[in-house]
């Protein structure tokens, strides 16, 4: 399962359309759906503002291992 996998489910958990999605976005449907589409990639930007909609952290979406370190 890669980032947009994860996107897709957990988007899909919520019960939530990629309309309703990008609305909460701010941005147009149809920009939405060529992410999940794999057309254009996801900016870092979006992927924070969907981590925040749906309280989840960018480090599952991504597929990174508990415990990482935070640089110091």
């Amino acid at each position: 399962m890669d980032l947009i996998d994860r996107i897709i489910a957990t988007r899909t958990d919520h019960d939530e359309s990629q309309r309703a999605l990008a609305a909460a976005l701010g941005i147009n449907h149809v920009q939405w759906a060529q992410y999940e589409c794999r057309k254009h990639e996801l900016p870092t930007r979006y992927l924070e503002q969907f981590c925040r909609h749906y309280g989840v952290s960018a480090d599952y979406l991504l597929g990174l291992p508990k415990g990482l370190h935070w640089p110091r």
